[in-house]
């Protein structure tokens, strides 16, 4: 075996995604053969990339067929985490992706889905934040069990740097870290706008694969200030399929479409899809309705990424400070995992496809 006959069996295996070859991705280093054993890296976008499987059987199949039916194959991973990220201010540099989870309305479970998605990140080998700006009614600090801690200080180049916290492999920091959650946040729009622009500036976020970003609800003040403080990869819709929900969660997708704003939609995500009892597993019952964000999804031509179960273990979860995917229940593992692997696809495709992300600038508001 040569290391030419390797790399043109493996010019013929195509990324799924991408529908290029390895070698023409440049996804292929490190090819070593001795005898009849070959090893090589391959170079996924993400470490979180869902089709490792499916890569590494066609790596195989290609190479017994075309170079040796008896080569001993080891296939090594690593990652380079696409991102197309600019930003003049030089804010959060060294974060390749933004994603900004929101929905319509609140009561949809975003905030589940936001932590939920953050954690199966980095259940993938990614390194994840997750901002919680829902600076009026934070829950994040909640659902991870951190609530009454207080996040470190540390000087970052003669600047006081806010440390996150870091819980179940995730940085963490949310407004309910910094006040009293016995008082209500009663701040004015330019208060509001000032705490979110300091969650960016002034805390250490370091080195991250993804950045998630827990939106409040609707569309105001805080959508604009992120947006135009710093350069979003993309939007992820969280709604029901309850047709109240599906109203307001239109609202969110046009809002992202509007001129000026210039953060795609990478995918609409149905939470309390079915419920299925614990005792009877293969039943779904569709209390709130069936298939109404996969017929959004359609409707504006944006990806559906999965459908979550209504599991009494989601809730109890979040509540104990134990979010599902780091408790027991399979069903709900499963639900956000796969929900997660169409996440980290989208955001992929639209960064091979899309144009650089900016900060938006928004007129007239």
């Amino acid at each position: 075996m040569t290391e030419n006959e390797i790399l043109k069996a493996l010019s013929t295996v195509e990324e799924p995604d991408f529908k290029k070859d390895l070698v023409t991705l440049n996804m292929v280093k490190d090819i070593t053969i001795t005898d009849k054993k070959v090893s090589f890296t391959v170079v996924l976008t993400t470490p979180a990339c869902p089709l490792k499987d499916i890569i590494k059987s066609r790596c195989e199949k290609a190479i017994h067929s075309m170079v040796d039916e008896a080569a001993e194959i080891h296939i090594n991973w690593d990652s380079n985490t696409s991102s197309l990220r600019t930003d003049k201010k030089n804010l959060l540099k060294d974060v390749k992706n933004i994603v900004a989870v929101v929905s319509g309305k609140g009561g949809v479970g975003k905030s589940t889905v936001s932590a939920n998605l953050a954690l199966s990140l980095a259940a993938g080998g990614a390194k994840v934040g997750l901002m919680d700006a829902d600076i009026y009614g934070p829950s994040v600090h909640i659902m991870f069990g951190i609530r009454g801690e207080r996040p470190q200080m540390r000087d970052v180049n003669g600047k006081g740097m806010i440390v996150p916290i870091e819980r179940y492999g995730i940085k963490v920091m949310s407004i309910g870290l910094l006040v009293d959650e016995k008082q209500a946040v009663v701040w004015r729009g330019p208060m509001v706008s000032s705490a979110i622009k300091q969650f960016v500036t002034d805390v250490d976020w370091g080195e991250l694969d993804y950045l998630v970003i827990d939106m409040p609800p609707g569309t105001g003040d805080i959508h604009l200030t992120v947006v135009q403080t710093i350069p979003v990869t993309g939007a992820i819709v969280v709604t029901t399929p309850q047709l109240v929900a599906l109203a307001d969660a239109k609202k969110g997708i046009t809002m992202f479409n509007q001129g000026g704003l210039k953060v795609p939609v990478i995918g609409i995500v149905e939470n309390m899809s079915y419920f299925t009892p614990a005792e009877l597993p293969e039943n779904r019952y569709y209390i709130f309705g069936k298939e109404g964000g996969k017929n959004l999804a359609e409707e504006f031509d944006i990806p559906f990424l999965g459908e979550i179960p209504l599991v009494q273990s989601i809730r109890e979860g979040g509540d104990i400070g134990i979010p599902a995917m780091i408790g027991d229940d399979e069903v709900s593992k499963k639900a956000f995992t796969a929900f997660s692997d169409l996440a980290v696809r989208a955001i992929s495709m639209r960064n091979a496809q899309l144009p650089v992300t900016e900060v938006s600038e928004v007129l007239g508001v």
